[in-house]
């Protein structure tokens, strides 16, 4: 268990990241590529990496040398994750913080892995801070990032804009008290102390610093927290992926152009509502709307997830996309 201990200070200083992190996305996935979890939601996109790894070539290089850094056990070095600074940190931004790392920490983490069993890339090279290590590493995370991540972006912006919206949601109708008390069942809240389903026995004090939480796609069963307690305080959420769409073709685009569709992709697309809530905005039945919502979800224009007895819908980006004209 992960034991996260908050002070007065610490809970008024809890953020929402307003975007998913793209290293954290890089790294999560390559812990998804060693296991067989959750298959629903990751069986598709581990088929079609591991035709990309049996091809070879500089997908496959990328894929092997970061599955050495961040191993299916319980430590990764937290250097290939650093802040992001902004939220519209691109890429190459965020490559360059790893690349910046300082030589003293690089060499830390590197023996930690090293002592943890793993048999990294360039591990003595790294451990050094050796300038073309470096810059191999830099690009093997773009090819990674570029090969295996970014052709499911949009798949990710989308679930992570819904739960940013359940949690925004959460937070204003009761607080940071409610905001951490919806992160159930995956953590419990307990004031002052936030448990967290964890695969090794940690205690982690604040002490003033807050808590900044990050919604990923990748993150799989339990949130993420970095090793060392003394880097700026993260929790990495996994996402709702209990629903999935297609991408939505122009004869399926053709069948949503219904009036009642459309009422409900512009609702979706205006807010996150239940079923319920929608089906009174359109004035449909409660039948008719949850027929037509599987419809606009199937077409990849609406992603839906269950809180608790409901289910909550919105627009995904391909939704807003059509609504625009673009």
């Amino acid at each position: 268990m992960l034991r996260i201990h908050f002070t007065g200070a610490d809970l008024e200083n809890v953020r929402l990241a307003r975007r998913p992190d793209l290293l954290w996305e890089v790294v999560c996935s390559v812990c998804r590529l060693q296991t067989r979890e959750e298959p629903l939601a990751f069986d598709a996109w581990r088929r079609t990496a591991g035709t990309l790894l049996r091809r070879g070539g500089a997908a496959g290089r990328s894929a092997l040398a970061l599955r050495s850094l961040v191993p299916n056990a319980a430590y990764f070095p937290d250097f290939l994750t650093p802040p992001s600074q902004d939220a519209a940190d691109d890429l190459q931004v965020s490559v360059d913080r790893v690349l910046t790392t300082p030589r003293r920490r690089l060499r830390q983490e590197m023996t930690l892995l090293a002592a943890d069993g793993a048999r990294p890339w360039a591990g003595a090279a790294l451990a050094r801070g050796d300038a073309r290590a470096l810059t191999e590493l830099g690009g093997h995370l773009r090819t990674y990032y570029e090969q295996f991540v970014a052709p499911l972006w949009d798949r990710v912006h989308a679930a992570t804009t819904a739960d940013l919206t359940l949690r925004t949601r959460a937070l204003l109708d009761g607080g940071n008290h409610a905001l951490l008390n919806s992160l159930r069942p995956m953590a419990v809240w307990e004031s002052p102390v936030l448990t967290v389903d964890y695969p090794v026995d940690r205690d982690l004090h604040l002490g003033g610093r807050g808590l900044l939480l990050v919604p990923s796609y990748f993150c799989a069963r339990r949130p993420v927290a970095l090793a060392d307690d003394g880097l700026r305080p993260v929790l990495v959420c996994p996402v709702e992926r209990t629903f999935s769409w297609s991408t939505a073709s122009p004869r399926t685009l053709a069948r949503l152009l219904g009036a009642t569709r459309a009422a409900l992709l512009y609702e979706t697309a205006a807010r996150e509502a239940t079923t319920s809530e929608l089906a009174r905005a359109v004035g449909a039945s409660l039948p008719s709307a949850s027929q037509q919502l599987a419809a606009l979800r199937d077409g990849g224009l609406v992603v839906s997830r269950r809180d608790g007895k409901c289910v909550r819908h919105t627009a995904t980006p391909l939704g807003h996309q059509l609504l625009t004209g673009r």
